[in-house]
């Protein structure tokens, strides 16, 4: 009987396995093992996985084989023990385990849901998480909005207002001075955005609320409502 197991993320052999492609007493081969082991915890720091597997006796019980687990690496320093035939086919085996591996993570991949589905699902997601992370933001006008209502441009409204001392810029966005802070005449907003690759990039950025909008109308001179 073969026995091995694979997993997503360690591959592994049984020394059941082991015994039966070399041709060797199983619990021959588990006493060497045992030997073997002395000098690998020495150099690894661990022991070898055991454990055990249920074997069906030919009167209809069952008997419980102890047995090692066995990595690809720990299986190689094992076989180092064997002759050439032993250890030709061992590494032949664990080729079989590793195209096995790789189909099956093929075809996991295959059933992965198609590309316009991931993002559309993605979108889902993110739309939802920037609305509410928006939401006090909802009613508030950009700078360029608001620069409009001063016939200027957004490049010159911005330097205006940090002339004035009421913004300035720090970490590639502009921020309301400190002393105004606490007036809630500014919010942020973010923004989200994806390259070509699927690079994300954030953008967060300041917004006037109605009463910002009627402060600089004060600081301005210019009433536009």
């Amino acid at each position: 009987m073969k026995t091995n197991i694979i997993n997503h993320t360690v591959q592994t052999i049984t020394s059941l396995e082991i015994a039966e492609l070399t041709g060797k007493q199983h619990n021959h081969l588990m006493r060497d093992i045992r030997k073997m082991e002395i000098a690998w915890e020495k150099v690894q720091g661990s022991k070898f996985g055991l454990s055990s597997r249920t074997y069906q006796l030919p009167n209809g019980g069952t008997k419980e084989v102890p047995c090692y687990v066995l990595t690809k690496t720990e299986c190689l320093y094992i076989a180092t023990k064997f002759n050439d035939e032993a250890r030709a086919k061992l590494v032949l085996r664990w080729e079989e385990l590793e195209k096995a591996d790789a189909r099956r993570q093929m075809a996991d991949a295959r059933c992965l849901p198609s590309p316009q589905k991931i993002l559309a699902l993605a979108d889902g997601i993110i739309g939802e998480g920037l609305r509410m992370l928006n939401e006090p933001a909802e009613d508030t006008l950009t700078a360029t909005q608001v620069a409009k209502t001063f016939n200027m441009t957004t490049l010159d409204f911005n330097a205006v207002l940090r002339d004035m001392g009421i913004q300035y810029r720090r970490g590639g966005r502009w921020n309301i001075s400190d002393d105004l802070a606490d007036r809630d005449f500014v919010r942020l907003r973010t923004h989200v955005s994806y390259s070509l690759k699927g690079e994300k990039k954030i953008r967060t950025y300041m917004t006037w609320t109605m009463d910002g909008l009627r402060y600089l109308n004060a600081k301005l001179g210019y009433p536009n409502f």
